[in-house]
């Protein structure tokens, strides 16, 4: 039963691995991997040295960073919300309608949000009624859209996030509740320090393991969004990576910045693994 999924693993994440050597060589096509020139770490002082480090950098983790803010304590208060609900009908509608988001392809997440936030669009018409004169154009100006970017992923995968922690829940011993019940704890004491402290383990493996793609964002809804107006907020690592490595042919730089990226974000996955360890007994290793 494990082979499926080593083999998964071995075809798809470890086999490239032997193409990670462009980042240190000016490959070309048609000299293939070993017979492109060494180059040295000079794509890295490229991309280190480059108009657009700074951009990048502080653009991917300002996404990153209001992704974790927001985005990664709504299913926590969804979840705990869902468990305090005693009508199943509406428990399940309610849940239903959470996880459909999830489900939309990100193409027609970025055409919906194109048509809300034109500036004919529903946004602007119901700014209109509450008395804003000029519309205002969200996906047209850098300012917004960080704001678009994160409350969207939050409305797309808030229900789905959820799931992990209505099953942490349903986890939790139902004698510790009957225990704070005769206590003469309520409802909103049993979910502080009953449900919340059951799941505590899971939120902490979870957030480390988000930790470790913090440089790794929604790259494909980013694609879809951005425009040359937005540059200055919205283009991030996985973006300049795809202009030149796929739209310039750059290879060997693509692939110097791709590596950069993900060695900072095993490192954040390593000293997140660490403090965890040092401030709890919950870790990943």
């Amino acid at each position: 039963m494990l082979l499926p999924v080593i083999a998964y693993y071995v075809v798809f994440y470890y086999t490239p691995m032997y193409g990670l050597q462009i980042a240190f060589k000016e490959y070309s096509p048609g000299l293939g991997f070993w017979n492109s020139p060494w180059v040295g770490f000079a794509h890295f002082e490229s991309f280190f040295g480059s108009y657009y480090f700074w951009r990048l950098i502080s653009n991917t983790l300002l996404l990153s960073l209001y992704g974790i803010v927001f985005g990664f304590p709504a299913p926590i208060v969804l979840a705990l919300l869902f468990n305090e609900l005693r009508i199943a009908a509406l428990k399940r509608i309610v849940q239903t309608m959470t996880y459909m988001p999830h489900f939309i392809s990100i193409v027609v997440v970025a055409s919906m949000l194109y048509d809300f936030l034109a500036r004919d669009g529903l946004i602007n018409q119901l700014l209109n009624g509450l008395g804003l004169k000029e519309p205002i154009a969200f996906l047209q100006e850098s300012a917004w859209f960080r704001s678009v970017y994160v409350s969207s992923e939050v409305w797309q995968n808030v229900g789905w996030g959820s799931i992990i922690y209505l099953a942490a829940i349903a986890g939790i011993d139902p004698a510790q509740y009957e225990a704070a019940r005769i206590d003469g704890a309520g409802r909103w004491k049993m979910m502080l320090h009953v449900t919340v402290p059951g799941i505590m383990p899971t939120i902490i493996i979870l957030l480390i393991l988000q930790l470790g793609h913090v440089m790794s964002i929604g790259t494909e809804k980013v694609l879809l969004l951005y425009n040359s107006n937005t540059y200055d907020t919205s283009d991030v690592i996985g973006t300049f990576v795809y202009r030149k490595g796929i739209l310039q042919s750059s290879f060997s730089y693509s692939a110097a910045v791709g590596l950069f990226n993900s060695v900072i974000n095993f490192g954040m996955l390593v000293l997140a693994n660490l403090i965890s360890r040092r401030v709890s007994e919950t870790k990943l290793w």
